[in-house]
């Protein structure tokens, strides 16, 4: 299944012809929604690189994975900043038809893993309820969790993407607590918003190097030297 573009909605058609789940998720979908503050910048790198490695790992993306951004104080209809898509373009990824949207509690409801930004963000996205707790964290607080999960106690990539990305939530949930950032700004991604594109780049390897173990957990397939 190809993931939709950014900005398509939901309409009531969609949902009442989806077999849903206790969130509001499809059994056979995986939805992750990545969150920063105007979705121009730090969500569409971290949208369309998540997009872009799971498809270099897996050759497509698909198997019921779904990835979308929002912002908290998006801007609804805007394009991506040029500089974030120039950040894009050095990794190869595809940053074409991206629509800004502004996070709306449907979107956290269908979400069944939201990777913030920063710990403001991630306060954000649990302030608005449906249960959004455990299955919210910053990235980089994911991603430090992610690396202390033992690979070989998720499902085999045999059972589906879905299963194995939904065993991967549970245990970096379980371990929340247990493993904390050395310092507050360890968890952060800061907004590039207005800087130049050496910043950017910055960013985008910072970003970049927060997803690497996370896909390579979720697909169980290694990024290629």
């Amino acid at each position: 299944m190809t993931a939709p573009e950014t900005g398509r909605g939901i309409d009531n058609g969609e949902r009442a012809a989806e077999q849903t789940t206790t969130f509001g998720f499809p059994r056979d979908t995986f939805r992750i929604l990545h969150v920063s503050t105007g979705n121009v910048c730090r969500s569409p790198i971290t949208e369309r690189l998540t997009r872009h490695f799971v498809t270099e790992r897996l050759g497509v993306l698909g198997g019921g994975l779904v990835v979308e951004s929002a912002g908290t104080w998006g801007h609804e209809g805007a394009p991506m900043e040029a500089n974030a898509e120039r950040v894009l373009a050095d990794f190869g990824a595809d940053a074409s038809g991206f629509v800004g949207r502004e996070l709306l509690d449907e979107h956290v409801i269908m979400a069944d893993l939201v990777l913030t930004a920063t710990r403001d963000h991630r306060a954000q996205v649990i302030s608005m309820g449906h249960s959004a707790g455990l299955r919210t964290f910053t990235l980089k607080e994911f991603t430090r969790l992610v690396r202390a999960i033992d690979p070989t106690t998720l499902p085999p990539l045999e059972d589906g993407v879905v299963a194995r990305a939904r065993a991967l939530v549970r245990a970096a949930a379980a371990l929340r607590g247990w493993l904390l950032a050395p310092t507050a700004e360890a968890d952060e991604v800061y907004d590039p918003y207005g800087a130049p594109l050496p910043f950017f780049r910055s960013v985008g390897d910072e970003i970049r190097e927060a997803l690497d173990p996370v896909v390579t957990a979720l697909t169980g397939v290694p990024a290629r030297a």
